[in-house]
Protein backbone atom coordinates (compact mmCIF):
# COMPACT_ATOMS: atom_id res chain seq x y z
CA UNK A 1 0.00 0.00 0.00
CA UNK A 2 2.82 2.53 1.17
CA UNK A 3 4.47 1.36 -2.35
CA UNK A 4 1.24 2.31 -4.49
CA UNK A 5 1.12 5.70 -2.43
CA UNK A 6 4.69 6.43 -3.64
CA UNK A 7 4.21 5.95 -7.35
CA UNK A 8 0.77 7.65 -7.38
CA UNK A 9 2.23 10.63 -5.56
CA UNK A 10 5.11 10.81 -8.15
CA UNK A 11 2.76 10.46 -11.22
CA UNK A 12 0.45 13.54 -9.79
CA UNK A 13 3.50 15.50 -9.61
CA UNK A 14 4.74 14.98 -12.81
CA UNK A 15 1.53 15.57 -14.81
CA UNK A 16 1.42 19.15 -12.46
CA UNK A 17 4.55 19.69 -14.25
CA UNK A 18 3.51 18.94 -17.71
CA UNK A 19 0.36 20.42 -17.50
CA UNK A 20 1.04 23.65 -15.66
CA UNK A 21 1.15 25.56 -18.51
CA UNK A 22 4.11 28.77 -19.47
CA UNK A 23 5.55 30.38 -15.95
CA UNK A 24 8.72 31.11 -14.63
CA UNK A 25 12.07 29.43 -15.66
CA UNK A 26 12.39 26.30 -14.35
CA UNK A 27 16.21 25.51 -13.33
CA UNK A 28 17.43 22.91 -15.82
CA UNK A 29 14.48 22.19 -17.78
CA UNK A 30 13.93 24.95 -19.83
CA UNK A 31 15.74 28.89 -21.17
CA UNK A 32 15.11 32.63 -19.95
CA UNK A 33 11.39 33.70 -20.15
CA UNK A 34 10.31 35.66 -23.26
CA UNK A 35 10.46 39.54 -22.74
CA UNK A 36 9.46 42.22 -25.28
CA UNK A 37 11.54 45.64 -25.40
CA UNK A 38 9.45 48.55 -25.90
CA UNK A 39 10.84 52.02 -27.73
CA UNK A 40 9.46 54.67 -29.22
CA UNK A 41 11.07 58.01 -31.44
CA UNK A 42 13.04 59.13 -33.86
CA UNK A 43 12.35 57.47 -37.47
CA UNK A 44 15.87 58.36 -38.22
CA UNK A 45 17.31 56.24 -35.23
CA UNK A 46 14.80 53.37 -35.88
CA UNK A 47 16.55 51.87 -39.33
CA UNK A 48 19.90 51.56 -37.08
CA UNK A 49 17.49 49.65 -34.29
CA UNK A 50 16.23 47.62 -36.39
CA UNK A 51 19.32 46.58 -37.76
CA UNK A 52 20.36 46.22 -34.12
CA UNK A 53 17.84 44.58 -32.39
CA UNK A 54 17.53 41.93 -35.88
CA UNK A 55 21.36 40.99 -34.63
CA UNK A 56 20.50 40.74 -30.74
CA UNK A 57 17.76 38.64 -31.29
CA UNK A 58 20.19 35.71 -32.76
CA UNK A 59 21.75 35.57 -29.77
CA UNK A 60 19.07 36.76 -26.68
CA UNK A 61 15.93 34.53 -28.58
CA UNK A 62 13.59 35.20 -25.49
CA UNK A 63 13.89 38.72 -26.17
CA UNK A 64 11.26 40.32 -28.43
CA UNK A 65 11.00 43.97 -29.79
CA UNK A 66 8.30 46.17 -30.52
CA UNK A 67 9.11 49.77 -32.19
CA UNK A 68 7.26 52.61 -33.18
CA UNK A 69 8.87 55.66 -35.32
CA UNK A 70 7.23 58.47 -34.71
CA UNK A 71 9.52 60.94 -34.41
CA UNK A 72 12.15 62.01 -31.49
CA UNK A 73 9.46 64.49 -29.61
CA UNK A 74 7.33 61.35 -28.99
CA UNK A 75 10.29 59.27 -28.06
CA UNK A 76 11.09 62.17 -25.79
CA UNK A 77 7.72 62.77 -23.77
CA UNK A 78 7.39 58.65 -24.10
CA UNK A 79 10.03 57.92 -21.41
CA UNK A 80 9.23 60.19 -18.46
CA UNK A 81 5.40 58.92 -18.90
CA UNK A 82 6.74 55.25 -19.21
CA UNK A 83 4.90 54.71 -22.03
CA UNK A 84 8.01 53.14 -23.47
CA UNK A 85 11.36 52.01 -22.14
CA UNK A 86 14.00 52.84 -24.27
CA UNK A 87 13.41 56.66 -26.24
CA UNK A 88 14.77 57.12 -29.39
CA UNK A 89 16.26 60.57 -30.49
CA UNK A 90 18.02 61.91 -33.48
CA UNK A 91 18.92 65.47 -31.46
CA UNK A 92 20.36 66.83 -28.56
CA UNK A 93 17.87 67.24 -25.53
CA UNK A 94 17.10 70.59 -24.02
CA UNK A 95 17.86 70.95 -20.27
CA UNK A 96 14.19 70.71 -19.66
CA UNK A 97 13.83 67.14 -21.53
CA UNK A 98 16.76 65.92 -19.38
CA UNK A 99 15.55 67.69 -16.41
CA UNK A 100 12.33 65.75 -16.52
CA UNK A 101 13.72 62.66 -15.66
CA UNK A 102 15.58 61.39 -18.95
CA UNK A 103 18.95 59.54 -19.43
CA UNK A 104 20.85 59.29 -22.41
CA UNK A 105 23.10 57.27 -23.76
CA UNK A 106 24.98 57.86 -27.00
CA UNK A 107 25.10 54.93 -29.96
CA UNK A 108 25.74 55.97 -32.90
CA UNK A 109 26.80 59.75 -34.29
CA UNK A 110 25.04 60.65 -37.74
CA UNK A 111 25.59 62.84 -40.53
CA UNK A 112 22.40 64.75 -41.76
CA UNK A 113 22.53 64.53 -45.97
CA UNK A 114 21.42 67.81 -48.13
CA UNK A 115 19.66 65.73 -51.04
CA UNK A 116 17.97 67.25 -54.36
CA UNK A 117 16.83 65.22 -57.41
CA UNK A 118 19.11 63.13 -59.10
CA UNK A 119 18.42 65.48 -62.80
CA UNK A 120 19.60 68.32 -60.19
CA UNK A 121 22.85 69.67 -61.87
CA UNK A 122 23.74 71.92 -59.26
CA UNK A 123 26.54 70.19 -56.97
CA UNK A 124 26.88 71.37 -54.02
CA UNK A 125 26.00 74.64 -51.59
CA UNK A 126 27.75 76.25 -48.53
CA UNK A 127 25.76 76.35 -45.39
CA UNK A 128 25.00 79.87 -46.40
CA UNK A 129 23.24 79.03 -48.84
CA UNK A 130 21.20 76.73 -47.51
CA UNK A 131 19.78 78.81 -45.19
CA UNK A 132 19.03 81.60 -47.38
CA UNK A 133 17.26 78.30 -49.22
CA UNK A 134 15.37 77.49 -46.15
CA UNK A 135 14.24 81.18 -44.84
CA UNK A 136 13.37 82.22 -48.19
CA UNK A 137 15.96 84.80 -49.18
CA UNK A 138 16.78 82.15 -52.36
CA UNK A 139 13.79 80.98 -53.99
CA UNK A 140 15.37 80.15 -57.79
CA UNK A 141 18.16 77.26 -58.41
CA UNK A 142 19.40 79.92 -60.88
CA UNK A 143 20.66 81.72 -58.03
CA UNK A 144 23.02 79.02 -56.73
CA UNK A 145 24.56 78.16 -60.57
CA UNK A 146 21.49 75.75 -61.62
CA UNK A 147 19.02 75.89 -64.19
CA UNK A 148 15.85 78.71 -63.58
CA UNK A 149 13.11 76.47 -61.71
CA UNK A 150 11.80 77.77 -57.96
CA UNK A 151 12.84 75.76 -55.82
CA UNK A 152 10.42 73.27 -53.85
CA UNK A 153 11.54 73.44 -50.34
CA UNK A 154 10.82 70.48 -48.55
CA UNK A 155 11.40 69.82 -44.64
CA UNK A 156 10.70 67.29 -41.66
CA UNK A 157 7.16 68.29 -39.58
CA UNK A 158 7.71 69.88 -36.27
CA UNK A 159 9.40 67.95 -33.02
CA UNK A 160 11.43 65.73 -35.86
CA UNK A 161 14.88 64.79 -34.44
CA UNK A 162 16.11 65.51 -38.29
CA UNK A 163 14.65 69.18 -38.25
CA UNK A 164 15.41 69.92 -34.70
CA UNK A 165 19.30 69.22 -35.30
CA UNK A 166 19.32 70.53 -38.89
CA UNK A 167 17.73 73.62 -37.83
CA UNK A 168 19.94 74.18 -35.49
CA UNK A 169 23.02 73.51 -37.27
CA UNK A 170 22.09 75.58 -40.17
CA UNK A 171 20.95 78.25 -37.74
CA UNK A 172 17.45 79.10 -38.75
CA UNK A 173 15.35 77.91 -36.06
CA UNK A 174 11.61 78.85 -35.89
CA UNK A 175 12.25 80.77 -39.74
CA UNK A 176 11.43 78.41 -41.85
CA UNK A 177 10.10 79.77 -45.18
CA UNK A 178 6.56 80.08 -46.05
CA UNK A 179 4.92 77.23 -48.20
CA UNK A 180 7.79 74.93 -47.42
CA UNK A 181 6.05 71.29 -47.28
CA UNK A 182 6.58 69.34 -44.06
CA UNK A 183 6.85 65.65 -44.35
CA UNK A 184 6.79 62.97 -41.73
CA UNK A 185 9.22 60.49 -42.08
CA UNK A 186 12.55 60.09 -44.15
CA UNK A 187 10.71 58.04 -46.45
CA UNK A 188 8.42 60.88 -47.42
CA UNK A 189 11.12 63.22 -48.10
CA UNK A 190 13.05 60.74 -49.93
CA UNK A 191 9.86 59.89 -51.98
CA UNK A 192 8.73 63.84 -53.12
CA UNK A 193 12.71 64.50 -53.30
CA UNK A 194 13.01 61.50 -56.11
CA UNK A 195 9.83 62.85 -57.89
CA UNK A 196 10.29 66.85 -57.98
CA UNK A 197 13.32 68.12 -60.09
CA UNK A 198 13.05 71.32 -58.30
CA UNK A 199 12.84 69.85 -54.31
CA UNK A 200 15.62 70.18 -51.66
CA UNK A 201 14.99 68.43 -48.87
CA UNK A 202 17.56 66.64 -46.00
CA UNK A 203 17.23 63.29 -44.28
CA UNK A 204 19.91 61.18 -42.37
CA UNK A 205 23.01 60.34 -43.89
CA UNK A 206 22.17 56.44 -43.34
CA UNK A 207 19.09 56.14 -45.43
CA UNK A 208 20.70 57.72 -48.94
CA UNK A 209 20.31 55.46 -51.63
CA UNK A 210 20.12 56.21 -55.25
CA UNK A 211 16.81 57.49 -55.52
CA UNK A 212 18.26 60.66 -54.59
CA UNK A 213 21.54 63.17 -54.89
CA UNK A 214 23.53 64.43 -52.20
CA UNK A 215 25.18 67.61 -52.46
CA UNK A 216 28.23 68.65 -51.15
CA UNK A 217 28.28 71.67 -48.09
CA UNK A 218 30.65 73.71 -48.42
CA UNK A 219 32.60 71.72 -50.95
CA UNK A 220 32.87 68.74 -48.70
CA UNK A 221 31.02 65.55 -49.92
CA UNK A 222 28.76 64.27 -47.41
CA UNK A 223 30.11 60.96 -46.69
CA UNK A 224 30.90 58.69 -43.14
CA UNK A 225 34.58 59.47 -43.60
CA UNK A 226 34.32 63.46 -43.53
CA UNK A 227 31.76 63.39 -40.68
CA UNK A 228 34.44 61.51 -38.47
CA UNK A 229 37.12 63.69 -39.60
CA UNK A 230 35.00 66.96 -38.69
CA UNK A 231 34.97 68.03 -42.28
CA UNK A 232 31.48 67.56 -42.88
CA UNK A 233 29.80 69.78 -40.54
CA UNK A 234 26.02 68.65 -40.65
CA UNK A 235 26.04 65.87 -37.95
CA UNK A 236 24.30 65.25 -35.05
CA UNK A 237 24.25 62.50 -32.29
CA UNK A 238 22.02 58.87 -31.92
CA UNK A 239 20.40 58.96 -28.31
CA UNK A 240 18.46 56.00 -26.47
CA UNK A 241 16.82 57.39 -23.85
CA UNK A 242 15.59 55.90 -20.67
CA UNK A 243 14.15 56.82 -17.07
CA UNK A 244 16.78 57.79 -14.90
CA UNK A 245 16.79 56.62 -11.44
CA UNK A 246 14.01 54.13 -12.88
CA UNK A 247 16.15 50.06 -12.42
CA UNK A 248 15.52 48.75 -15.81
CA UNK A 249 14.46 44.73 -16.68
CA UNK A 250 17.23 43.24 -16.90
CA UNK A 251 16.88 42.19 -20.55
CA UNK A 252 16.79 45.88 -21.49
CA UNK A 253 19.89 46.54 -19.53
CA UNK A 254 21.75 43.83 -21.34
CA UNK A 255 20.43 45.06 -24.71
CA UNK A 256 21.65 48.52 -23.84
CA UNK A 257 25.32 47.85 -22.79
CA UNK A 258 25.50 45.01 -26.12
CA UNK A 259 25.00 47.95 -28.52
CA UNK A 260 28.27 49.25 -27.12
CA UNK A 261 30.52 46.18 -27.84
CA UNK A 262 32.37 45.24 -30.11
CA UNK A 263 29.82 43.47 -31.88
CA UNK A 264 26.72 45.94 -31.41
CA UNK A 265 29.55 48.52 -32.71
CA UNK A 266 30.37 46.66 -36.05
CA UNK A 267 26.58 47.27 -36.77
CA UNK A 268 26.41 50.79 -35.94
CA UNK A 269 29.87 51.51 -38.44
CA UNK A 270 27.82 49.98 -41.96
CA UNK A 271 26.26 52.89 -42.18
CA UNK A 272 26.72 55.57 -39.34
CA UNK A 273 29.50 56.67 -36.99
CA UNK A 274 31.15 54.29 -34.14
CA UNK A 275 31.28 55.76 -30.47
CA UNK A 276 33.76 53.65 -29.36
Amino acid sequence: MKKISAVFLLTVMFLGSVFAGPGKEQSGTSGPAPYTITAAGSTSVSPLMELLTAEYKKIRGNVSFNISATGSGDGIKAVPAETAEIGMSSRELSPAEIGSGIEEHLIAIDGIAVIVNPGNGVSSLSVGQIRDIYTGAITDWNQVGGRAGKIAVVSREPGSGTRGAFEEIVKFQDKLVLGATEFDGTGAIKAEISRNADAIGYISLGSVDNSVKTLNVDGVPATTANVVNGSYKIARPFLLLTKKGKTLNGETRAFLDWILTDAGQSIVKTSWISVK
